[in-house]
């Protein structure tokens, strides 16, 4: 498709990417977590000031390496040995949890919930499926169409926080009858603060998440127009919009419910705010707002990890590279589609719902961790290494690198540590998804080692890269066989 990204484009890929339902289901996990109004909104503003510093880490290395990949490319820039190495484990990582399914989930339940149907859970996942048969193709037949979609539910998502947040205003102000007091959360707005260390760390680990998404734009910017210049300042302003908006939507809902009404809700915390404010009918509108969001999600988070696939088959480091890595039929990553639609199926289809589909959720996001504390080090590494690389476009802060470093570490080390009465927020022991993720980066050693090490030395040859352009113009990486 070539450079057809513009600043409107990227801003709205990332807006997508970073609102997808977390601003509208997990205010009532923190909020429960932490006991306060203070304490929630104090973690919301950590959790974007966070997210801007790995922005300016990640605007310095993609301003540096302006091209599709992401991680990805600024690990194979530092980690060039072992030969390959960080290439399979990040590929692994890509390939296996890359999947697309709690949006698709979250739009067949909030889509069911607007229609006053109590479905089963077969019928909750046909809906699902539908969804992301219907985005992967939609990609491929369509791919232009997909970004003009993508656009349009980017700015419906911003709309219905402006709503939420517009009525949030409305309501402090005096003008909604029902609510008599709004100001109450926020007159002793830390009392019933929680004094234990764990809550906060396991809430800060939900509010980063939330955020997560500000980095969308680094895995496309081969078709991104002035990649640098659109970078810059796409990316800034695609999370500067999304933290104004979800710390002003927190501020909303505690304007209708106090915190023990918003940890008890027990379903979508907007969806409740709405239906206090403006009654059921409007409730189940704002599903459908919802829905849509979630749609939106899973049509951004699609593009982008196809593009991902695509560059990872491009350096031959997926089994049939040539097909993966293919263009055809539309100029859309089509097989690098097919790639992620592949473990969402899975996903949705296999894993039942309840503490199994929570774990996998977990298991998804430990290894990124992992992989952006990575990340950091290499962006420092090239500090030192390379001080006189140009670095014209964009600077990062170094404060701001070390602060993203921090926070990394508390990632990885916070879910070892024990919670309270020794439970995490599912059955299964509070340790085993890290320890899942940690493995799946392992069996991308184990994969490594036994493609670039063992096979070679038992088969007496080395392997030979060579270059190969396809029939679509698409160039690939492989791997031939050179007897010693």
């Amino acid at each position: 498709m070539g450079r057809h990204l513009g600043l409107w484009s990227t801003t709205n890929l990332i807006i997508g990417r970073i609102i997808g339902t977390g601003i509208f289901s997990t205010p009532s996990s923190i909020t429960s977590g932490v006991g306060s109004v203070g304490a929630a909104l104090l973690l919301w503003t950590a959790g974007a000031l966070i997210s801007f510093c790995g922005l300016a880490v990640w605007l310095e290395l993609g301003c540096m390496f302006p091209m599709s990949g992401g991680e990805k490319v600024y690990l194979e820039k530092v980690y060039q040995r072992p030969k390959f190495l960080a290439t399979i484990i990040f590929s692994v990582q890509a390939i296996l949890l890359g999947f697309t399914a709690q949006g698709c989930i979250v739009f067949a339940s909030n889509i069911l919930l607007a229609a006053g149907h109590n479905a089963t859970a077969w019928e909750s996942r046909g809906i699902a499926v539908a969804v992301i048969t219907f985005v992967t193709i939609l990609h491929i037949v369509t791919p232009k169409i997909g970004v003009k979609l993508m656009n349009l539910l980017s700015s419906i998502k911003v709309v219905v926080l402006l709503f939420i947040v517009g009525t949030g205003l409305v309501v402090l102000g005096g003008g909604v009858k029902s609510i008599p007091d709004p100001k109450a959360s926020f007159r002793h707005a830390f009392a019933g603060s929680v004094r234990s260390p764990g809550p906060y760390a396991t809430a800060l680990f939900k509010v980063i998440n939330s955020y997560a998404g500000w980095n969308n734009a680094a895995y496309v910017l081969n078709e991104v127009k002035e990649p640098q210049r659109t970078l810059k300042v796409a990316a800034p302003l695609g999370l500067f919009i999304c933290a104004v908006l979800f710390i002003f939507a927190n501020v909303a809902y505690f304007t209708a419910a106090t915190p023990q009404e918003i940890a008890k809700s027990g379903i979508t915390v907007a969806s409740y705010f709405v239906g206090k404010v403006c009654g059921p009918t409007a409730q189940r509108t704002i599903s459908v707002f919802i829905a849509l969001s979630a749609l939106g999600n899973v049509l951004t988070v699609t593009f982008a990890q196809a593009r991902v696939n695509q560059e990872l088959a491009k350096e031959g480091a997926i089994p049939f590279s040539r097909f993966w890595a293919s263009n055809w039929p539309n100029k859309a990553p089509s097989a690098g589609l097919l790639l992620h639609f592949i473990p969402s199926l899975i996903v949705i289809v296999a894993i039942p719902a309840g503490d199994a589909y929570a774990f996998i959720l977990d298991v998804e996001g430990y290894p990124l961790a992992i992989i952006n504390l990575f990340v950091v080090l290499a962006f420092l590494s090239l500090r030192y290494d390379e001080p006189i690389f140009p670095r014209q476009h964009f600077k990062a802060p170094l404060p701001m690198a070390l602060v993203f470093l921090v926070a990394q570490l508390f990632l990885i080390i916070d879910p070892f540590l024990r919670p309270p009465n020794g439970k995490g927020d599912i059955r299964l022991p509070y340790w085993l998804y890290p320890l899942v993720g940690i493995a799946v980066l392992l069996m991308g050693v184990l994969y490594w080692f036994i493609w670039m090490v063992l096979w070679p030395m038992w088969g007496r040859f080395e392997w030979e890269e060579k270059k190969t352009e396809l029939v679509d113009g698409t160039v690939v990486r492989e791997f031939v066989k050179k007897k010693d």
